[in-house]
């Protein structure tokens, strides 16, 4: 079996990590930093990890390629994989510790005037204090509760929120971070009841559009919205409205219907928006592309015993 790693990240130990596993179930492994650096003789390799995309397109050899992150919206449009049959995973588990953080910063940063403040110091101004909030006492909903959604609930519970409810397709969860689960259904019920709105949900064709002008006029003035998801799921128009209007107190988003985010667009001049770009999930965090790394030599040994991969990808369901 042959085995591409694709990757400009990975560090000394990861690839060490790597060769030592390929050797121990004898499989032949290459590292390359892009396609264009595959040697001739693995083109037909059976195996890949890293965003393998021309492969994925042209390589009928390729049975299952794995992809170092946790959306893979980019790969479910027709004409992806020339083998129909190929296997796909993802990294989700990985991402968790590091968009949680995220979420949690840029909570604070909405809830305490960081970003005013530090506007003001870079003017050489020392500011005034406004009026603050936080996360003590906040009514949280998780829209999402998969590895992102269920991380971020177990660090912000140490923040003493007055409530934490979860919202899945199947209003069911094992974590015990959440306070209560929902069903997507039940939405517009929690809404009213939301300080901070979090949002972790892959694009499909589901969760398009999910958060609708009508759905975010129910969340009470002065709440906040926080996306780290898909930006296919929020109307940005609509919310662009509901910021300039003061309806709401402030969003945070990672995320954009359309990246990079175009210089005309109306959000970058959107009160009370912060914009960050689409960074909530990098392999900044040795964390992140230690357990990115795991997770694919976990499955490497599920697919040499021919069991089932732990990270499979539905690709009709698109996650």
């Amino acid at each position: 079996m042959k085995v591409i790693v694709l990757s400009g990240s990975l560090k000394e130990k990861h690839i060490e990590k790597i060769k030592k596993f390929s050797e121990d179930i004898g499989t032949e492994v290459c590292f390359a930093k892009n396609e264009s650096e595959i040697p001739e003789n693995f083109t037909d390799a059976e195996v890949v990890y890293g965003f393998g995309m021309n492969i994925a397109k042209t390589s009928k050899s390729l049975k299952w390629l794995c992809v170092p992150s946790a959306g893979v919206d980019y790969l479910m449009k027709p004409g992806t994989f020339a083998n129909e049959d190929c296997i796909l995973t993802n990294s989700s588990g990985a991402y968790g510790v590091t968009i949680s953080e995220h979420i949690i910063a840029v909570s604070l940063m909405m809830m305490r005037k960081l970003t005013l403040v530090f506007e003001e110091s870079l003017q050489g101004k020392w500011g005034s204090p406004r009026p603050q909030r936080s996360l003590k006492n906040c009514r949280i909903t998780a829209l999402g509760t998969g590895d992102i959604g269920s991380c971020f609930a177990k660090r912000v519970r140490a923040f003493e929120p007055a409530s934490i409810t979860g919202v899945n397709r199947s209003g069911k969860s094992g974590d015990t971070f959440f306070d209560k689960v929902v069903s997507i259904d039940k939405l517009e019920e929690v809404l009213p009841d939301t300080d901070l709105l979090v949002m972790s949900l892959p694009d499909t064709d589901k969760t398009k559009g999910i958060l609708s002008r009508k759905r975010m006029e129910l969340l009470p003035k002065g709440a906040y919205i926080v996306n780290v998801g898909r930006g296919t799921a929020i109307d940005e128009e609509a919310l662009a409205d509901l910021l300039d209007a003061e309806h709401l107190a402030g969003a945070a988003l990672d995320v954009f219907q359309s990246e990079p985010l175009p210089s005309d667009s109306r959000l970058w001049n959107t009160r009370n928006l912060l914009i960050t770009p689409h960074v909530a999930g990098t392999f900044s965090l040795d964390y992140t592309l230690d357990r990115n790394v795991d997770l694919f030599l976990e499955d490497l040994n599920n697919y040499a015993q021919g069991r089932p991969l732990s990270n499979y990808v539905d690709r009709k369901r698109g996650y």
